[in-house]
């Protein structure tokens, strides 16, 4: 019966420290992604994440952020799947106070190992990455 109450407090409390929803907005002309290109950059095997200070006008709990794969990694499948993975690991970081900066637009590339390689290792290597940008 302790137990029971325990984690239902816990519950209570993870509620109290979730942050307001953030929507993810991704770019639309090419403008845009030529401005974000020229900004900061960081390269892993998995992906290169390109960032420069916010230029558009947005609304609050807006990230601006793209997913971009190449056609040569696969059929569309296999590229669809490989933005799902990574759009939920930004996602699952965004809960992270003060993981990623909304003041900052960013444009994500994936490469073809990210397909093949854990959720988790992605998960933390995403997440010291955006450390490094910020």
């Amino acid at each position: 019966m302790e137990e029971s109450l325990s984690l239902e407090d816990e519950q209570k409390e993870e509620k109290l420290y979730l942050p307001k929803m953030i929507k993810l907005e991704s770019l639309k002309k090419s403008d845009h992604f030529k401005h974000v290109l020229t900004g900061k950059k960081f390269h892993t095997n998995l992906y290169s994440i390109f960032a420069t200070k916010n230029f558009l006008k947005s609304k609050k709990n807006r990230l601006f952020i793209s997913f971009v794969t190449k056609k040569k990694i696969g059929n569309a499948v296999k590229r669809n799947k490989i933005r799902r993975k990574l759009k939920a690991i930004t996602m699952k970081i965004l809960k992270i106070k003060g993981a990623i900066n909304i003041n900052y637009t960013y444009i994500i590339i994936c490469k073809t190992k990210s397909y093949t390689e854990k959720y988790d290792k992605i998960f933390l290597e995403m997440q010291k990455s955006f450390k490094k940008l910020n």
